[in-house]
């Protein structure tokens, strides 16, 4: 049983049971013309916050066209243009008086309710939760008018236009006597009365807003506190006289010429979509066995390594969703023929609405899950969970659908909207049930391979639980906050199958990229191993010569594979996170208290702004950077390497400096992230920026130095990861930059550990930098007396048989000496590997003595001539 296949069973498990959010909330999600029943005057709030758009345009200004036109006709114009100015002015102020005490009172009623709940607490009757949900629905209807926001920035808009004209005609018309004088003292009363305007609509704009966001808080209060208060009564023995009630009447709406007639007026009005839907619908049903078809054939290259391709992954995506179509453009088309019928068949249309979704949903499970379908062939989910999901699937489809038309259709319309508390509760304790039964078997056949899992046991229990704990909440009066929490539920299992659909879709375009990298891996290893075999035999007494295998420039594909892995979950997991506590946030109050602890406050730049508190969910969402940054950089070289520079023609090493910037520059960014999320501005760091530069002066010196000289070379690239360099004195291959040092392997298997201002500042001598060749010296030694041109041949000869010696440059022989007791000889051969060195010059050394051997030429030893002198004996002296 792999992880796939359980993560798939039970996020499929809870994306069915979501579904009571779609069959009792579909009066919420669909389009409904009917007017609720109206509410009792004791649920009437005691604000009405309605506040209409003003009707009347801005008035406009008729400046004359000429300053030399008619003085009279001027000063008519410039009279008109200022009642009518004045008039806006006294409008406006009036509006903006209402609006102030509109605001005056509302906050007041706030306050005053939010202490009287504080009070109350939770104990609250149904009948007050009643009321409480009555004054939301109101508020909600009665807001601030959506166009009078961008009403009033129209107005000033225009305001100052018209005062910015008046400035400029009154600085072209310039004094003087009688009408003049008269003109200018017009033109600067109507300049006045502009810009007193301009005020009253700044402090009208300001009021509106600050009502919009009152009525907003106040909505909010109000759906918090209904969260958790009864919504009905528990069900007794007057629900089942309910309930006969809601059959009768369901029964009685259903006549048929309410139908016909319906259906006329829909065909007569949405003709056009109608016959759209009925096209598309018959399309697929011709083109479904194709479909399905192309579904097997793209399957049929899954898992071969030359023709898999992560297209045939989307494809097969996009067919699921086409063989899922059709039953949801039957429940489409239903919905539109009834749209426009009388109340009852207007909502059943709602009802076929939300029916269309919820077969999407089931249908899109269902075939993913289908034989030889995305789940089984391209992800790999195990085949009995996924048998089971497509038997128990039709069955939940039979039973759910219906009961979302009766629910949404009953729902929608004012006379069944008073069943919701008997028909309602009854169908949503059904559909519990129902996908409660649901959930068992799918997590039975879950747990058939791991029956002594721990952690799918609490999910086997949370997913049958679950349903029943809000049946059972339903039935004891909290309809309501059942419903809500179905609405976010069914939200936040549906963008966590998102998420999971985007984390199969990465990992499966992930595997498909390193199967073939590893299958480019093997292909260089056999022709590598064909190479050898067929040129020398392996010499063992060679082995100690050679230099180590280096893990750069090549990754191991296992460690891609787990870097990729681990950053692709990191990025799904939080997008997932992010979204789940955004849509919780408001539901629970609980998530809100981080932000109401402050920690510290910065002053803002702006002139007379109030500081800016720092609270502890910025800490913690700091931290969650700080620690979401050291984990992409950890596992952003795999990704990179598999994602984008294997499929890139680069040279040595280029991947490895990319991939080192790339997570400099990632680190460089959550950092400054984590700064601003905790409020540390950089105008505020100049002193901490010049003291650092002091420091840095003294103190930190030689590790800023070597600090930008690995910059340095990884930009300028004089050393690459995988050059053979000699530096200091000391030979080796480079393995890896890093920000202080670059480590070497030498011949003797030891790493140098060198600053990397010393590759900056000293001599470097670097083997393979743009030319991999290198020349090999061997020196031989023949007797006096051998023929030199014969020599030379015999020696030409080995080196070109050899095949480490390249043919470009030639090899080349030299008489370069007479020496005490030989003929010298050079014999200069070149390679284009420098572990070939130790091995040629073992292979040429054997062969040239056989050759020579063979040829009668004989290589002398040192020879001396030693010449014994005796001295004669000292005469001895008397």
């Amino acid at each position: 049983m792999t992880k796939c296949s359980i993560r798939y069973a039970f996020i499929t498990t809870w994306m069915a049971w979501a579904l009571l959010f779609c069959v009792f909330t579909g009066p919420a999600l669909a389009e409904t013309n009917a007017e609720g029943p109206e509410n009792s005057e004791d649920a009437r709030p005691a604000v009405q916050p309605e506040l209409e758009a003003g009707t009347d345009a801005p008035p406009d200004t008729k400046l004359p066209v000429a300053i030399n036109a008619d003085i009279k006709e001027q000063l008519q114009t410039l009279e008109t243009s200022l009642d009518q100015r004045l008039a806006a002015v006294r409008e406006s102020r009036e509006r903006l008086t209402y609006a102030e005490s509109i605001l005056t009172r509302l906050q007041d009623e706030y306050e005053s309710f939010e202490l009287r709940l504080e009070k109350a607490g939770l104990n609250l009757t149904a009948s007050y939760a009643d009321l409480l949900k009555q004054r939301l629905e109101r508020l909600q209807r009665q807001s601030i008018a959506s166009d009078l926001i961008e009403g009033i920035e129209d107005k000033l808009s225009k305001a100052r236009e018209e005062q910015l004209r008046l400035e400029e005609f009154e600085a072209i018309t310039g004094p003087g006597n009688n009408a003049r004088g008269q003109l200018s003292q017009l033109l600067r009363g109507l300049h006045k009365a502009v810009t007193e305007h301009i005020g009253v609509l700044n402090e009208y704009y300001s009021t509106v807003t600050s009502l919009q966001d009152q009525v907003l808080e106040y909505q909010k209060l109000l759906q918090q506190r209904l969260f958790w208060l009864p919504s009905a009564s528990v069900v007794n023995t007057e629900t089942a006289g309910e309930l006969y009630e809601s059959a009768k009447w369901f029964i009685s709406q259903l006549r048929f010429d309410a139908l016909i007639e319906a259906v006329e007026h829909s065909v007569a009005e949405r003709g056009g979509r109608i016959g759209l839907v009925m096209v598309i619908l018959l399309a697929l049903l011709i083109k479904r066995k194709a479909i399905k078809r192309h579904l097997l054939t793209n399957n049929r290259h899954i898992g071969n390594v030359g023709h898999d391709r992560t297209a045939f992954t989307l494809m097969a995506l996009i067919n699921s969703a086409l063989l899922a179509l059709p039953g949801v453009l039957g429940f489409s088309l239903a919905a539109l023929l009834l749209m426009e019928g009388n109340s009852f068949y207007a909502a059943l249309s709602n009802g076929f609405t939300a029916a269309a979704f919820i077969m999407f949903l089931l249908a899109l499970i269902r075939n993913v899950a289908r034989k030889q379908g995305l789940g089984e062939s391209h992800f790999h989910w195990n085949a009995n969970s996924l048998r089971v999901i497509r038997r128990e699937l039709p069955l939940l489809m039979a039973f759910v659908i219906p009961v979302a038309v009766i629910t949404t259709s009953t729902s929608s319309t004012p006379e069944g909207a008073r069943f919701d508390g008997s028909l309602g509760r009854l169908l949503f304790t059904l559909v519990s049930i129902a996908l409660a039964v649901f959930a068992q078997h799918i997590m039975k056949a879950v747990r058939a391979y791991k029956p002594h899992s721990n952690l799918l046991l609490v999910l086997h229990v949370i997913a049958v639980s679950t349903p029943l704990l809000l049946a059972a909440a339903s039935l004891l009066g909290y309809h309501y906050t059942a419903l809500q929490l179905e609405r976010n539920l069914f939200v936040s299992i549906c963008w966590l199958a998102f998420n999971s659909l985007l984390y199969y879709v990465g990992l499966r375009a992930l595997s498909v990229r390193e199967r073939r990298l590893t299958l480019e891996v093997l292909k260089e290893q056999r022709a590598a191993e064909r190479r050898v075999t067929e040129t020398r035999e392996a010499d063992d007494s060679t082995d100690e010569s050679i230099l180590p295998a280096l893990d750069m420039p090549e990754m191991n594909l296992k460690d891609i594979s787990r870097q990729s892995t681990s950053l692709l979950g990191i990025v799904i997991s939080t997008l997932a996170i992010t979204g789940l506590l955004i849509l919780w946030a408001d539901v629970i109050p609980a998530l809100q208290l981080f932000n109401n602890i402050t920690l510290w406050t910065i002053a803002t730049d702006l002139q007379g702004g109030d500081p800016l508190p720092i609270t502890l969910a910025d800490a913690l969402l700091a931290l969650l950077v700080a620690a979401g940054t050291v984990l992409a950089a950890k596992n952003l070289p795999g990704t990179l390497e598999v994602m984008v520079l294997s499929r890139m023609n680069l040279e040595p090493g280029a991947g490895y400096a990319i991939t080192t910037i790339t997570t400099y520059l990632l680190i460089f960014a959550g950092v400054v992230t984590c700064l601003a999320v905790i409020g540390v501005q950089w105008s505020k760091l100049q002193w901490l920026v010049a003291a650092l530069g002091v420091g840095l002066g003294f103190g930190l010196q030689e590790i800023v130095a070597n600090f930008v000289s690995g910059i340095i070379l990884l930009f300028e690239r004089p050393i690459r990861v995988g050059d053979m360099v000699t530096i200091g004195g000391v030979t080796g291959t480079v393995t890896r930059i890093r920000i202080r040092a670059t480590t070497l392997v030498d011949w003797d298997r030891k790493e140098q550990i060198i600053p990397n201002r010393t590759f900056v500042t000293q001599d470097l001598t670097n083997w393979t930098l743009s030319d991999p060749i290198t020349r090999v010296t061997l020196r031989v030694g023949v007797a006096y007396g051998a023929d030199v041109n014969k020599v030379q041949d015999i020696l030409t000869q080995v080196a070109r048989k050899n095949e480490r010696v390249v043919s470009d440059p030639t090899p080349e022989v030299f008489c370069v000496g007479l020496g005490d007791s030989s003929i010298d000889f050079e014999v200069w051969v070149y390679v284009k590997d420098l572990m070939d060195i130790m091995p040629l010059s073992h292979e040429i050394h054997a062969s040239i003595t056989s050759a020579l051997t063979d040829a009668d030429i004989e290589i002398p030893f040192p020879q001396r001539d030693i010449h014994v002198r005796t001295l004669p004996e000292a005469r001895s002296t008397n």
